[in-house]
């Protein structure tokens, strides 16, 4: 059994070809989905395997690389935002027809239910064999919700959307964020559109930081603490540089 790298919520173990974790009231809903949405066609999404014996939810290992922080500077390529952006759309279309009596999720769904949204696409559950984009992982957070609300959270670390000092991201002039927000939004497709994502953007980033100040007051994690700062940070210069950022040329 190996621990796994990330699991900053929630700790996860692989054992053999699985990966699990101590489940919670949302356990199910999440096995759900993902039998769901496999059965669409995606297998670019974790097979889910039940609990075990111990309780645990179970999913099968997506073999691939997840990348830590700081991320490789091919993260960056115009070609991964485009492939990111591409599968979050066919995860997207793959729920929309998704229902499930008394489903239960981690966090509140958010109004239109117009897909269930991952709320946590971004690097850090992302599969790559090399430098393709293979998979993701990591559905504990996800609940209904506005595509552009999910794709926020995407453009927030892949644009990126950040405030200059988050150590996560590199430095990149508004101009770049500004085309790269319209690439985002142009292969994502559905009509949304930067103004869209950006109308939302600080709205789930007060909600991340929310989300991870609570978990770090739980757990008494002072890593946590800090990712909450520049949450925050993150918000502010989305709020103020927004307007600017919806344009695709500065």
């Amino acid at each position: 059994m190996d621990r796994l790298s990330g699991g900053n919520v929630t700790a996860v173990v692989r054992v053999g070809d699985t990966v699990r974790r101590a489940p919670g009231p949302w356990t199910d809903t999440v096995q759900a989905l993902l039998h769901h949405v496999r059965a669409r066609g995606l297998d670019a999404v974790p097979e889910p395997r039940g609990r075990d014996a111990e309780g645990r939810e179970v999913v099968a290992f997506l073999s691939g690389d997840v990348h830590g922080y700081p991320l490789p500077a091919w993260i960056w390529d115009d070609a991964v935002l485009v492939a990111a952006a591409s599968l979050l759309r066919r995860l997207h279309d793959a729920t929309v027809d998704f229902a499930r009596p008394g489903a239960s999720w981690r966090l509140p769904a958010r109004e239109p239910r117009e897909v269930v949204c991952h709320n946590d696409f971004a690097p850090h559950n992302l599969v790559f064999r090399g430098r393709e984009l293979c998979g993701v992982i990591d559905f504990d957070t996800a609940a209904p919700g506005p595509r552009a609300w999910d794709l926020a959270n995407t453009a927030h670390r892949l644009v990126p959307l950040t405030a200059p000092g988050n150590p996560d991201t590199p430095a990149t002039p508004d101009g770049e964020r500004a085309r790269r927000l319209a690439l985002l939004c142009g292969a994502y497709g559905t009509g949304v559109v930067p103004a869209d994502v950006l109308a939302l953007a600080p709205e789930r980033l007060d909600a991340l930081r929310a989300f991870t100040e609570d978990h770090a007051a739980a757990t008494g994690a002072p890593e946590l603490g800090r990712h909450a700062g520049w949450y925050a940070a993150d918000a502010e210069y989305v709020r103020r540089r927004g307007p600017a950022l919806a344009r695709p040329w500065l």
